[in-house]
């Protein structure tokens, strides 16, 4: 990890196109302006983590859902 010290008003640069800049310093947090193109995301940690669970919950499964789901979308047999 790297550690850097800025004051506000001051900035890092990620890569040739990410501009993270110090925009205050007040009561213990620190407020920071994102500058970046509108492809790539941004995320607070926090948000960003519930998106990763809610991922990998949506990849589990139950068979006994799949076949409920089965027998909902198979076609109708016409009564003979």
């Amino acid at each position: 990890m790297l550690v850097l010290t800025r004051k506000a008003g001051e900035g890092i640069i990620i890569g040739d196109d990410i501009r993270i800049t110090v925009i205050e310093l007040k009561g213990g947090g620190v407020r920071i302006g994102i500058e970046a193109p509108r492809t790539t995301k941004v995320h607070r940690q926090e948000v960003f983590e519930r998106i990763k669970q809610e991922n990998q919950e949506a990849t589990q499964w139950n068979i006994a859902d799949l076949n409920e789901l089965s027998k909902n979308i198979a076609p109708k047999k016409k009564d003979q």
